[in-house]
């Protein structure tokens, strides 16, 4: 394989994977090794990875705290003609994760952004839950409280899309009722944890079923929560 071109001087956002490493691609690879200064939501966290890559660099942290206060930083780097990359703890970065305030600078400075695609919760859960893939509404985490998480699914209720949601082991639970509670128990949903590790878990049924099914199970790990529309079946 020949050598890979320097990156350009762009912010790379870089995919890792969400459990598996062995779902870091090629070109993610690359371009970890290659830039010039690489950004990460945790450095802890983003250290291990690049050691089981065999690769030893420094990491500058870049998370919610901050992400806002280094998107000048950054954009000054790669006016400069620096090459940046941004890695977040798992996943793709912006999608429920740090990421958008830099992206958001760079386009209102007119500085180039690439995409360096790889693993996303998201589509992985979505792929595999059996639910109509052809329209789906993404909220991420909702906000932890009962009220807003209740207000949520009552404005969605009769929606035709697929509704998808990221959810903590420590509201699965009420989560998984107030739903039960708003789209009715035989509501079709599908529920994915730990999605690409030795414990993956998926679980596809009406709403009843499957929180009956996870009270005798696991809760461990973070979950990604499909809502069908009413009326469909598996």
């Amino acid at each position: 394989m020949p050598a890979s071109p320097e990156p350009e001087a762009a912010l790379h956002l870089v995919a890792t994977p969400i459990g598996n490493l062995g779902d870091i691609t090629a070109r993610a690879v690359a371009i970890l090794r290659g830039v010039d200064r690489l950004y990460a939501e945790d450095t802890r966290h983003s250290r291990k990875l690049l050691a089981h890559l065999g690769i030893e660099r420094p990491l500058i942290a870049c998370h919610e705290h901050n992400e806002q206060a280094l998107a000048g930083e950054i954009c000054e780097h790669l006016s400069a003609g620096t090459s940046c990359g941004f890695l977040s703890d798992a996943g793709t970065p912006a999608i429920s994760d740090p990421g958008f305030r830099l992206v958001r600078q760079c386009r209102r400075e007119g500085l180039p952004v690439v995409s360096i695609p790889g693993a996303c919760a998201l589509t992985a859960a979505l792929s595999i839950s059996g639910l109509p893939t052809d329209r789906f509404h993404f909220f991420g985490f909702l906000p932890p409280k009962k009220s807003a998480r209740l207000r949520t699914f009552e404005e969605h209720r009769l929606s035709e899309s697929t509704l998808v949601f990221y959810e903590s082991t420590h509201r699965i639970e009420k989560f998984l009722n107030d739903a039960e509670a708003v789209f009715g128990a035989e509501r079709t949903v599908s529920l994915a944890r730990e999605l690409t590790k030795h414990h993956e878990t998926v679980l596809t049924g009406s709403l009843e079923e499957v929180r009956a099914a996870l009270s005798h199970g696991s809760k461990k790990g973070e979950f990604v929560i499909a809502i069908a529309k009413e009326g469909y079946v598996l």
